[in-house]
């Protein structure tokens, strides 16, 4: 009898002890520290730890503590595993070409137009990322690229004769920009500011969002901005298949519920984000550069001509003419 009451308290403190096993998701991202990005994983976070009883716990890594995109993508490979998940935006090509469509110049002619052509290729890209090991959770907006600058630009023959800051880790495209005439310098975006601040600099020139250039105080190096609307920044929340395939199909509901949430937010607050940005740093110093009609006929008669390189190279042929068809009806529908 005492065995048996002893076999059955262990046993009870067993299944207690599993019922309160803890999953810690460790996720990276380059975000700094306090900005609306990195305030919205850690609201998640709190959220998921909350509706799951302690069960799924989330640490954030903001401002780049673990390194570049890249260098994160490199720590979450099956075997390493020093981290489940990243909020990444150009580190997303790194995982498949696909993604790099969205940062095509010129190609998209408004916030509204970009989310729809988003929301249209979604089911397609997370079946990618899924085939390569990822769990896509929730997708976001850094809001449009500007090009900042140490000097004046005003034409596209200034920007290609910019020393201009590209993503390291990407070869094709550094190789892409020195091919049509640009002089890119790949370094990572954590270096931007200092570059910037240098005399001497590798950058003189970099296409950021307005608000990483108010966060990141870029515009106080590099006090013009010439207003173009490259293109948005689209980013993602993504897990490694391995880590989302240990927590149970009720917390991952959980999870999915409120990475949802959190998507409306990242994605709804990038346009306002980006307005309030560069009045803050018009209001200290800034220079705006709004190019003339004929300026801005140029950059998107040379646009036209640099998609046709991109196509089928930086871009996969058919994930380019889904876009451009999702583009055009979304552009028909409007008038």
């Amino acid at each position: 009898m005492f065995r048996q009451s002893v076999l059955s308290l262990a046993l009870v403190a067993f299944v207690a002890s599993g019922a309160a096993a803890q999953t810690t998701i460790k996720v990276a991202t380059v975000a700094p520290v306090n900005s609306s990005y990195h305030k919205a994983l850690l609201d998640m976070g709190a959220e998921w730890e909350a509706k799951t009883s302690g069960r799924v716990k989330l640490t954030v890594y903001a401002g780049g503590t673990q390194g570049s995109e890249e260098a994160t993508l490199r720590m979450m490979r099956p075997g390493v595993d020093q981290l489940q998940g990243n909020l990444l935006t150009s580190g997303l090509s790194s995982i498949d070409d696909a993604f790099s469509v969205f940062g095509i110049p010129f190609f998209f002619a408004s916030n509204a137009e970009g989310q729809h052509v988003l929301e249209r290729l979604a089911p397609m890209l997370e079946k990618r990322l899924e085939a390569r090991g990822f769990k896509l959770l929730a997708w976001g907006s850094a809001g449009w690229v500007q090009l900042f600058s140490k000097t004046p630009i005003s034409t596209l023959a200034d920007v290609k004769a910019a020393k201009l800051f590209t993503t390291q880790g990407d070869d094709r495209l550094v190789q892409w920009y020195k091919k049509n005439g640009f002089n890119p310098v790949a370094l990572n975006s954590s270096d931007i500011p200092a570059q910037m601040r240098l005399s001497t600099g590798m950058i003189d020139a970099a296409p950021m969002p307005p608000y990483l250039a108010l966060l990141m105080q870029v515009f106080r190096d590099a006090k013009y901005m010439l207003d173009v609307d490259v293109a948005p920044l689209f980013g993602a929340l993504v897990l490694t298949n391995s880590a989302w395939n240990k927590i149970s199909p009720a917390d991952q509901q959980v999870m999915l519920a409120s990475a949802k949430a959190t998507q409306a937010r990242l994605l709804g607050e990038a346009a306002k984000q980006d307005e309030t940005s560069i009045a803050a740093m018009k209001a200290r110093g800034l220079t705006v550069n709004t190019p003339d009609a004929k300026t801005m006929a140029s950059f998107r008669a040379e646009a036209d001509r640099l998609v046709a390189t991109i196509k089928g190279t930086l871009v996969p042929a058919d994930v380019y003419d889904q876009a451009q068809r999702e583009r055009d009806a979304y552009r028909k529908s409007k008038k």
